[in-house]
């Protein structure tokens, strides 16, 4: 096995520590001190936490950007759609951190507000895509004004699962249910799919609640 790079350990370890005490919590000497290496060997990699803080960033805008990039001129299926949703949750409860505290962290990192927002356009595109296309095979009945109202709630709920998901177990940073996520997200477009479609749609959210 090929040993893993001292600077992606600071990563992991960073990551780690800022999704369990919440990134405001965490100093560069608790990182290091949890690695076992010294304050100078992790400044070598790092100037600052801001870096740390940015480069995991980084890392999450590549993964969600990628994600995020559904296409327009397909006809997505329910379980396309939901397991959409399974990953799109699976990648914010790896980088819950930037959620739990989202006003905080980008008002301290403000190089993130743009691209930050930048990922918050693309959530509601990619929701209006799918949307539209499940309209388009008549899987789902809306208008255009509450089609934009459904994407925008998509995208708060999305952005702010994680944060309300923590509050219900703030002794416990790393016991995340991404699942229930993706069982509300089903259920806010539930009352516009086609009743045929609402069925298995109910049938799929249950599933994620086991």
């Amino acid at each position: 096995m090929p040993k893993i790079k001292t600077r992606d350990r600071i990563l992991n370890a960073s990551l780690s520590l800022f999704n369990s005490l919440g990134e405001p919590n965490v100093t560069t000497l608790l990182i290091s001190d949890e690695l076992d290496i010294s304050p100078g060997n992790l400044y070598y990699h790092f100037k600052s936490k801001g870096d740390i803080v940015e480069e995991l960033f980084t890392g999450f805008e590549a993964e969600m950007l990628d994600l995020l990039s559904v296409p327009e001129d397909v006809d997505i299926s329910l379980d396309q759609q939901s397991f959409f949703l399974h990953m799109l949750f699976e990648a914010v409860a790896r980088y819950r951190f930037l959620y739990q505290d989202l006003v905080n962290v980008l008002s301290r990192h403000e190089r993130l507000q743009l691209r930050f927002k930048r990922i918050l356009k693309k959530k509601t595109g990619a929701f209006r895509s799918i949307c539209e296309s499940l309209r388009n095979q008549s899987m789902m009945s809306i208008e255009e004004d509450d089609l934009d109202s459904l994407c925008e709630q998509l995208t708060l709920t999305a952005c702010y699962w994680s944060a309300y998901d923590t509050l219900s177990h703030l002794d416990d940073r790393e016991s995340v249910d991404p699942g229930r996520g993706v069982y509300q997200m089903m259920h806010l477009m539930l009352p516009y799919f086609a009743p045929g479609v609402q069925e298995h749609a109910k049938l799929i959210s249950q599933d994620y609640l086991m």
